[in-house]
């Protein structure tokens, strides 16, 4: 049972940001500070990507713990009230996530998922970033691997 009733709850849902949330910036911060390039949201790829580098052929998705299901993460705590709908509407999310990032693949994108969790320590995920970057120095495009759904 919620204790909102449904007008309520509908205007708190719809100040959910879905672009330039605090996660977000602080990866694009990162990025910039090395030395990366980036665009944002490109709508003319699959999932209107969060942020895209064309010089590595990388994207990165910014994911909220969760809404896209982050496993083994307290922020991905399922509620216990309307769980049908709640199984329903986060399962859908990572179903649509795995189509979009091998839709991606398939075009050639390198996809990187960056977990809101992971943007509290940013030193970490500065050093991750850097690494995954890294390797495409010599040839211009990052290393291809496949898609790791608990990064």
């Amino acid at each position: 049972m919620d204790i909102f009733d449904k007008e309520t709850r509908s205007r708190i849902m719809s100040t959910v940001k879905r672009a330039d949330t605090k996660p977000e910036m602080v990866v694009r911060s990162i990025i910039y500070r090395l030395g990366l390039r980036y665009r944002l949201h490109r709508h003319d790829l699959p999932g209107c990507p969060d942020i895209v580098l064309p010089k590595y052929k990388a994207i990165i998705f910014v994911n909220g713990c969760f809404w896209h299901g982050h496993e083994g993460c307290s922020k991905a705590k399922k509620p216990q009230t309307n769980s049908a709908f709640w199984d329903a509407k986060l399962s859908s999310n990572v179903a649509r996530d795995i189509n979009i990032i091998n839709e991606l693949q398939h075009m050639g994108w390198r996809v990187i998922i960056v977990w809101e969790c992971e943007t509290r320590n940013q030193e970490r995920l500065q050093l991750r970033l850097a690494t995954e970057f890294e390797k495409g120095k010599d040839t211009g495009h990052a290393a291809a691997k496949p898609p790791n759904k608990s990064q």
